[in-house]
């Protein structure tokens, strides 16, 4: 009798793992492992219509109709302990021992904390979960002043939501730039001025935190800034993978869990997608909701032996801040940037050294993210002049 198929992770990569593998016509056992209680569901809404909307549902990632027939089976809340590659079993913190036939890892990440005082504190929050966004959004509704620490993009995106419940926002950077290690000096600039436009005092370049406590509330001084208490603090200075079963199944690790284009590991009987599968070609991990879904895809089908494409898509993320939609296609990369203005927002090209495209942010302009997908994949030669001439048409470069 087949063992089935095991996936360890109820997030995006799991569910679209487990449809995909019902959509190409598997019948045989699915399990999830799922270190919470709730159905398979969206991340990005956590820190924007969660936080924002009295009655926001679940962003379940498919109906309940659709999930039930999925005929999954489901552990839960229950976490991995062990995985035994030898025997192709799995032993589940209940006691109980799973066998598989294929196995998909897709444990995500964690928030990383800056040490246990912090983690520690009542009155210090993070956001990762459906739960998180829960207790954030409660505390946030008792709120005056809040800190948050940390220039990346969750850390803008909690700032943007609480500006727009009229919270005060402070916000601590260490680097000298907004999103420094994903955009160029120039969208830093673009976001930091965002920000301040809508009453955000940032602190950026404030070197090391130090957190204190008066009578229960958070106090933060930095470099730059004397004490200052707080009704409530929001870390977001970026996650750990959740790699401890793929090293313990002694499972090649390197920036993430090493797969090959198709997401297998170097057990062939095992495959990793999300957060702590490393991208097959970019030898980094993608935090990218677009990763997470395309790439569990890809694996789902070459856990069936199916003949599939290598993952070779182009890293793609999102943001909403305010009344702002950013895109970032590409990563960051050393050349030339041209800024195009537009009237809604904004666009940064930024080119190698024979006039490709690596990177561009767009700011309320998602038909130039289509566009530019094709320039890239393409690998076409731009001009520069064109690019930042808002008189000339950028479609007419399909």
């Amino acid at each position: 009798m087949s063992a089935g198929m095991v996936i360890i992770g109820g997030g995006q990569a799991g569910g679209w793992a487990a449809k995909t593998l019902r959509d190409q016509g598997y019948n045989g056992s699915i399990s999830i492992i799922a270190d919470e209680p709730w159905d398979f569901y969206e991340r990005p809404p956590l820190s924007k219509a969660a936080l924002l909307q009295s009655d926001a549902p679940l962003a379940r990632l498919f109906s309940e109709e659709t999930q039930r027939a999925l005929h999954l089976r489901w552990y839960r809340p229950v976490r991995a302990e062990q995985i035994l590659p030898g025997q192709k079993q799995l032993l589940l913190n209940n006691g109980e021992t799973l066998p598989y036939d294929k196995l998909l890892i897709a444990t995500g990440s964690r928030p990383r904390w800056p040490d246990s005082a912090w983690q520690a504190h009542p009155r210090l929050m993070a956001l990762r979960n459906w739960q998180d966004a829960q207790a954030l959004k409660q505390a946030l509704n008792q709120c005056r002043r809040l800190a948050v620490v940390g220039g990346g993009w969750i850390g803008l995106e909690i700032a943007a939501s609480a500006r727009s419940k009229g919270i005060d926002v402070t916000l601590f950077e260490r680097q000298a730039l907004l999103c420094q290690r994903s955009v160029n000096p120039q969208v830093s600039q673009a976001l930091w001025q965002l920000h301040q436009q809508q009453g955000v005092d940032l602190q950026c370049d404030c070197g090391e935190i130090q957190l204190s406590d008066a009578a229960g509330y958070p106090q933060l001084t930095s470099a730059k800034t004397a004490t200052q208490t707080f009704d409530l603090v929001v870390v977001g200075i970026g996650i750990e993978l959740n790699l401890e079963l793929a090293a313990q199944a002694g499972l090649a690790i390197d920036h993430g869990i090493v797969i090959n284009g198709q997401g297998q590991t170097s057990d062939p009987a095992i495959f990793a997608a999300g957060d702590v599968a490393r991208h097959p070609e970019l030898g980094i991990s993608l935090q990218s909701w677009a990763f997470a879904q395309n790439q569990a895809q890809v694996a789902a089908k070459a856990m069936l032996d199916a003949t599939t494409a290598d993952y070779q898509e182009i890293p793609w993320l999102w943001s909403d801040q305010y009344h702002c939609n950013i895109q970032i296609l590409g990563l960051p990369a050393e050349g030339d940037t041209i800024h195009r203005p537009t009237a809604s927002g904004g666009l940064w090209f930024t080119l190698d050294n024979q006039q490709r495209l690596q990177q561009l942010v767009a700011i309320n302009d998602a038909r130039t993210i289509k566009l530019a997908k094709r320039w890239i994949a393409a690998e076409r030669v731009l001009d520069p002049a064109q690019l930042a001439d808002t008189t000339f048409s950028l479609m007419t470069l399909r």
